[in-house]
């Protein structure tokens, strides 16, 4: 129900380019969701947009000081995203976000992760460098795809800063996965990711 009226209030539309919802078998496939990052609204509408099966085995990777800011976003965090909230600020040896995520694929699930770190400001939907999480977990778990995702209209949607939201269209278009490859730098590789959505940003300018 919450998922039905995610994609009611924001409009958004999946786009499957170059990968399938489902794998050959025809069940979920253990994947990292990577994307842009403009909006508070961009995991809850990514989750929204997947399968029922595909959703219920996928954890969005959220920001605790955020999703923690009050009981309904606790409640949404906990209950029905399942998020894996992580620090922003007070990052320690005992605090690691990436062994939470870890744990969430050795227990053959898949996330949703904002390689950014944070959201972007740019108006005009440009992605900022990708941070090396993604590449650490790529590295340790090289059975996992890799699917880039990109978000348009989201920042127009729930501006920075704002709480009303604005009526327009969003769309959620999943690409082709990528994988490091053999010998390949981890700036080179998270170049190449930042690249995949960015990419599919610019092939969006020309749809109908």
């Amino acid at each position: 129900m919450i998922a039905s009226l995610i994609r009611l209030v924001t409009g958004a539309q999946a786009r499957w380019e170059g990968v399938e919802p489902y794998g050959p078998d025809g069940q979920p496939v253990r994947r990292i969701y990577f994307a842009n990052h403009t909006s508070n609204l961009d995991a809850p509408v990514i989750w929204s947009s997947l399968p029922k099966p595909v959703r219920d085995r996928t954890r969005p990777v959220a920001a605790r000081d955020y999703w923690e800011g009050g009981p309904i976003r606790r409640f949404l965090s906990q209950k029905v995203f399942r998020a894996v909230l992580i620090e922003r600020k007070k990052v320690s040896a005992h605090s690691n976000p990436l062994e939470a995520m870890e744990a969430v694929l050795d227990a053959g699930d898949s996330l949703i992760l904002f390689p950014e770190g944070t959201r972007s400001d740019d108006e005009d939907g440009g992605v900022n460098d990708f941070k090396p999480g993604l590449w650490h977990l790529a590295r340790k778990h090289p059975d996992v795809e890799l699917v880039p995702v990109y978000l348009e209209n989201l920042n127009r949607i729930l501006p920075k800063g704002d709480f009303l939201l604005i009526p327009l269209l969003a769309a959620v278009t999943f690409g082709s996965p990528i994988k490091p490859e053999e010998g390949e730098e981890k700036g080179t590789f998270l170049h190449r990711a930042k690249q995949c959505v960015e990419q599919m940003a610019h092939a969006g300018e020309g749809r109908v």
